[in-house]
């Protein structure tokens, strides 16, 4: 083959759809479920990071907008604008401040189709629901909310569709250049060991970056990563209007309240140093409350611990560039390639985030491309993502709930938001609720498990409730049960 690539997060699916667009052969190894680490643990967001323009970044930033653009003509089902309010805090930074950040932000990317920023005053029937009653002023503006694991399944099915074979719970296991290729062992979750052999390989394997340049005999990469651990919580909706909250913290970060699955608020992140993935597996009391504090500093109807209904904590990837403070670390990618006189290159990827994933894969099959001359050009700016291809997306989700009308509206608004176009191949010519087989609850029907199952490499509850779907947030405990047992017993 002409592409290895290790890891099955954004990043390397993302490299893996544009390479196999290109012709080239390649194969995908990830050693859990799609998106089952930094992927899946995201704030949700495709942003140009406006926060990034006081560290400078400006690179990061402008890239970040235009390919916010980018994204949501790709994959209007999954990709939606979203409003965020700013209130001001005098005791933080000045107006003047954030004014010029603020028109800087609406024109370091160039065209842009979302509205521009604007300042506010409050009260205002929209834009200070739930906000302290003291708090007099703040600004507007906008980015994108996406569904960050469906996005990378996304990636995934049209590297799939354009001739990849991903291979979801299989290790990589070591690797070693043989006769000017590269020699791979991968293991299953059996044990069942496999060689295969690759012109290149690409280690996008996210926090577990460095692992696998333990595993590969006589690389020459030496850079590092920050492990960084990011922890959102999710609580009952803070208000009843569409827009988010950036809100102003003392230690002079910021925190998102996101409006999020219809009933909640996604309340995140902090920025915490841990020395292992393992040490980020969940959130602490101390984040919780870091979280909650943040939040009540502008809410004005106070929320407890007792009000968060589910958490969730990953770790980031940053690349180590020597700064000390966690939430100075650059957010930026960086990419190295490790070659033998111009053959086996080892490309291994540091860092990044998800709205960049594109340009990254880009630039990663750029730096490629003399090793593998046979590869057509750039190409990924112009075809829509799977399901991406609705035209309208407000037209499209209306026709959908027109054609299926007798299956529910809540039934049909989620299969359109997680397939798009693609929502006749999952509900087929069902035209009753009876010929999608058994309802679990939250809108998740036989139907669309067992497609999740065929079409997108699902395999347990866990891989449809909480990252194909966020339908384990509206389901109890005999529900999400029902989907487990159904998985372990369902006949082929």
């Amino acid at each position: 083959m002409d592409v290895l690539i290790i890891g099955g997060g954004i990043n390397g699916c993302g490299i893996a759809r544009d390479a196999a667009g290109r012709g080239l052969s390649v194969t995908l190894v990830e050693q859990a479920d799609l998106a089952s680490a930094t992927s899946s643990y995201s704030s949700k967001l495709i942003h140009g990071g406006l926060r990034y323009l006081e560290q400078y970044e400006f690179r990061l930033v402008r890239e970040a907008l235009q390919e916010r653009e980018v994204l949501l003509r790709l994959a209007p089902h999954i990709i939606r604008p979203l409003m965020f309010v700013l209130p001001h805090d005098a005791s933080m930074r000045p107006m003047w401040m954030i004014r010029a950040g603020l028109w800087l932000y609406d024109h370091l990317g160039g065209r842009i189709t979302l509205p521009g920023s604007k300042a506010v005053s409050f009260p205002h029937m929209e834009f200070s629901a739930g906000l302290k009653h003291d708090i007099r002023s703040g600004f507007v503006y906008s980015d994108c909310r996406v569904d960050d694991s469906r996005l990378t399944v996304a990636n995934a099915v049209s590297a799939r569709e354009k001739g990849a074979t991903v291979l979801t719970r299989t290790r990589f296991e070591s690797a070693r250049r043989v006769d000017g290729e590269w020699e791979a062992v991968v293991a299953t979750v059996s044990g069942a060991r496999r060689a295969l052999r690759a012109r290149s390989i690409v280690n996008a394997a996210g926090p577990w970056v460095v692992d696998v340049l333990d595993r590969i005999e006589g690389d020459r990469i030496t850079d590092r990563v920050r492990l960084v651990k990011g922890s959102h919580i999710i609580v009952p909706k803070v208000h009843s209007q569409g827009h988010a909250y950036i809100l102003q913290n003392t230690d002079k970060r910021v925190v998102f309240v996101i409006p999020y699955e219809n009933q909640f608020s996604l309340i995140g992140t902090t920025d915490v140093a841990v020395p292992s993935v393992e040490a980020a597996a969940r959130i602490t009391p101390e984040e919780t409350q870091y979280l909650l504090d943040a939040a009540n500093r502008f809410l004005e109807k106070p929320l407890s611990a007792a009000a968060v209904v589910s958490s969730y904590a990953g770790v980031r990837p940053l690349y180590d560039d020597g700064t000390d403070n966690p939430s100075e670390v650059t957010r930026d990618y960086v990419l190295k390639v490790d070659h033998d006189a111009r053959k086996a290159p080892l490309l291994t990827v540091f860092g990044g985030k998800i709205t960049t994933y594109r340009r990254l894969a880009e630039e990663a099959l750029g730096l490629l491309k003399p090793f593998l001359p046979g590869a057509r050009g750039e190409w990924t700016e112009h075809e829509e993502l799977p399901g991406g291809d609705v035209g309208h997306f407000n037209a499209f989700r209306d026709a959908m709930h027109a054609n299926y009308r007798d299956l529910g509206r809540e039934l049909v608004e989620g299969v359109v938001r997680r397939h798009g176009s693609r929502t006749p191949k999952v509900l087929g010519e069902a035209r009753k609720p009876d010929a999608l087989g058994r309802n679990f609850g939250a809108g998740l029907t036989e139907r669309e498990v067992r497609y999740f199952v065929t079409e997108e490499w699902a395999e347990t509850a866990e891989d449809i409730l909480w990252r194909r779907t966020k339908c384990a947030l509206h389901m109890d405990e005999v529900e999400r049960a029902r989907v487990d047992d159904f998985l372990k017993n369902r006949a082929p």
